[in-house]
């Protein structure tokens, strides 16, 4: 937890991208400053210098430490102020205790604020010379939204012929499929195509999967008769989609070095590559997320920020139980489920794994519950500076 004893001045800022929105309490509760304030660094050293020869030291909290809240954060520091953040998702549980319903940018400077005076627990830390985390959030944000643009052409296949992506999904960003997807962008364009010409642009990219991929795409397109409005439009938009992936596949690559070099450079990268199933993509993104751990203070505060946590059902006696919760920072989330499924590999995971589905769950719950297990592991990990350990389940093991 931040200790805000020696603290004169809390100064909340909802930021945004031209001007954010300042208010400044004092450790009594009385508002010392709440101003629009451009995002500029003039007017932000003039505001954190009257604040300090007002009032003494200015602790700075932003809702958002990247992108729009960078400079502010670069400013204070500079300037000597100790700085925080306070998570969006925090903020706004943090709101309901505060009467109304209108949401303003004045009334989240002030949350912001207030949450800092009473609240320092709800506060995350944010080490101003960690430059290496700095730039993977922004360079792992970039790919993140790569990652995203394979998303499109899936959608666009799905919505005019199912079948047809159904084959060539699982192996869209093959080389083979993306050349021909740029060549033939419609069902009916492949069919004219036929299966020599087609197994003859495939080879050089696919040797050995050519013929069974093209036999694969002409049983799909025999599956389905009528033809899905909007596949003419398709049929232009579909080359130029394949051909933006191509490129995005060998902007990721390029990208997945640096990351590969950023984290390796990072003091607890070695703990963290020491658990399988943990790679480049997603231990960058556990370290962007997690950092060394001791914002949380146990396990199960790191699970529930993870959204990992069951969360429990209930309503008198008729309907008990847990679910999975819908919360939680959905990307570190995300990282600890493709993590733990890339662990299945990993014979003790593959362990704990066979046992939930033995207990009765599906794959996805028991996915769930392998991740959530990493978590504790992790969160330990990262206390005691140890690498992975390999810990048999327990019979009764949850």
């Amino acid at each position: 937890m931040i200790d805000t004893s020696d603290i004169d001045v809390f100064l909340g800022l909802d930021v945004g991208k031209g001007e954010h929105h300042a208010t400044a309490v004092i450790p009594a509760g009385k508002k010392a400053f709440d101003k629009r304030l451009p995002n500029t660094e003039p007017k932000l050293r003039e505001l954190f210098a009257k604040l300090q020869a007002k009032h003494g030291t200015v602790l700075v909290v932003v809702d958002q430490p990247a992108s729009i809240g960078a400079l502010p954060l670069a400013v204070a520091r500079d300037m000597g102020c100790p700085v925080a953040y306070l998570p969006g998702l925090t903020m706004r549980r943090i709101a309901d205790l505060y009467p109304g319903e209108a949401k303003t940018d004045a009334k989240d400077a002030f949350i912001i604020a207030d949450a800092a005076r009473a609240m320092p627990h709800t506060l995350r830390a944010i080490d101003g010379e960690d430059e290496t985390i700095a730039e993977l959030e922004m360079i792992v944000g970039f790919d993140d939204d790569l990652a995203g643009e394979a998303n499109r052409l899936h959608g666009l296949l799905t919505q005019i012929h199912p079948s047809l992506e159904r084959v060539l999904g699982p192996r869209l960003q093959h080389p083979a499929v993306l050349t021909l997807l740029e060549r033939f962008g419609s069902p009916a364009q492949i069919r004219k195509a036929g299966r020599r010409r087609l197994v003859t642009l495939l080879r050089p990219k696919a040797p050995r999967m050519a013929e069974r991929l093209v036999e694969d795409i002409f049983a799909a397109l025999d599956e389905q008769t009528v033809t899905v409005p909007g596949t003419e439009a398709a049929a232009l938009i579909v080359p130029s989609l394949a051909g933006s992936l191509t490129a995005v596949l060998d902007q990721r690559k390029l990208l997945a070095g640096r990351i590969e070099e950023l984290l390796v450079a990072h003091p607890l990268s070695k703990v963290l590559i020491s658990m399988p199933g943990v790679g480049v993509r997603t231990g960058a993104r556990i370290l962007i997320e997690v950092g060394d751990g001791s914002a949380f203070p146990t396990a199960g505060h790191l699970a529930a920020h993870a959204g990992l946590a069951p969360a429990t059902r209930s309503s008198g006696s008729s309907i008990r139980g847990e679910q999975r919760s819908r919360r939680g920072n959905k990307q570190l989330k995300r990282a600890f489920f493709l993590s733990a499924f890339a662990a299945l590999g990993d014979p003790v995971s593959r362990a704990y794994y066979d046992k939930k589905i033995a207990q009765g769950k599906h794959h996805t719950q028991a996915l769930l519950c392998l991740a959530r297990r990493r978590a504790d592991v992790l969160f330990a990990m990262l206390r005691d500076g140890t690498f992975y350990e390999p810990q048999p389940a327990t019979a009764d093991g949850v």
